[in-house]
């Protein structure tokens, strides 16, 4: 958990905006600091965490985590993180091995099922009916946290299928429970111009950006490789205003460390869209 994220986002474990979307991209970069930052933020808030892990293993997330002082084994026994291994699953999937794991990922096997059974995951582990066994520890609202969505578009989904597996989530976590959610997506090479033929990811992150209501886009320095400086995070909020839409961005710089990360304020903008 990263103190100083915390204060540019004005939220602590003890307070933070229930009900949100929160979108994390990264492009010619590496985003997944932020992820782990809002896995360590929300178990340390007493959230229920259900965790999409689909490009690491449940070991590398639990490493990391330690290093930011929490312990995703204990949350896992104490019924506090339910955690997806992608990798897993998949193999089990593709292995036919039918009667093994959660079937969350049938749909690798048979497309026309799409996403509904990797929903049907999510909604079973964020929903507080789902039979809190006699003693066991209650937690506060839900968090879906997904590392990391754009996986789904190289494993045969349609971009506008993840969109609408979004859009169920978001409805099921943020609106419904006013849980949260946190999505990772990735987009290779450079920005293209808006030309109505779009690649997959760059349509997933448009449509995506469209949902949420607060991103952290993280990306290179424009003037190239720094020791000092790992990169730049632009952090933008949305919030409805009268019958528009008002925007609030942030451009930060940043530095990963062993056990957290630094950031530089560089200037800010707003409009009212």
């Amino acid at each position: 958990m990263y103190t100083e994220l915390n204060s540019i986002l004005s939220t602590t474990p003890d307070s933070f905006t229930q009900g949100e979307f929160i979108l994390v991209s990264d492009r010619q970069s590496d985003a997944s600091f932020l992820i782990h930052h809002f896995l360590s933020f929300y178990l340390r808030a007493r959230c229920k965490v259900c965790f999409l892990g689909l490009v690491q293993s449940f070991s590398h997330y639990n490493a990391v985590s330690q290093r930011l002082g929490v312990s995703l084994a204990q949350a896992k026994e104490k019924g506090q993180l339910i955690f997806l291994e992608g990798l897993t699953e998949s193999l089990s999937v593709l292995s036919q091995e039918t009667n093994s794991g959660s079937q969350a990922m049938d749909f690798l096997r048979d497309p026309t099922v799409g996403l509904r059974r990797l929903y049907e995951f999510i909604l079973s582990s964020v929903s507080s009916s789902g039979g809190r066994e006699e003693g066991a520890e209650e937690w506060g609202p839900p968090v879906l946290l997904v590392d990391d969505v754009s996986v789904l578009l190289s494993l045969g989904v349609s971009a506008e299928a993840v969109l609408d597996f979004s859009h169920y989530c978001r409805a099921t976590v943020c609106s419904q429970l006013q849980g949260n959610a946190v999505m990772l997506v990735r987009c290779d090479g450079e920005e293209v111009v808006d030309d109505g033929d779009d690649e997959g990811s760059e349509r997933l992150l448009k449509g995506l950006t469209h949902q949420c209501s607060l991103t952290l886009h993280v990306h290179g320095l424009p003037t190239g490789y720094c020791r000092d400086i790992h990169g730049q995070v632009e952090v933008c909020w949305r919030r409805r205003q009268g019958d528009g839409q008002n925007t609030q961005k942030k451009l930060f710089q940043y530095k990963v460390h062993d056990k957290g990360a630094s950031f530089f304020a560089r200037g800010t903008s707003s409009a009212v869209l």
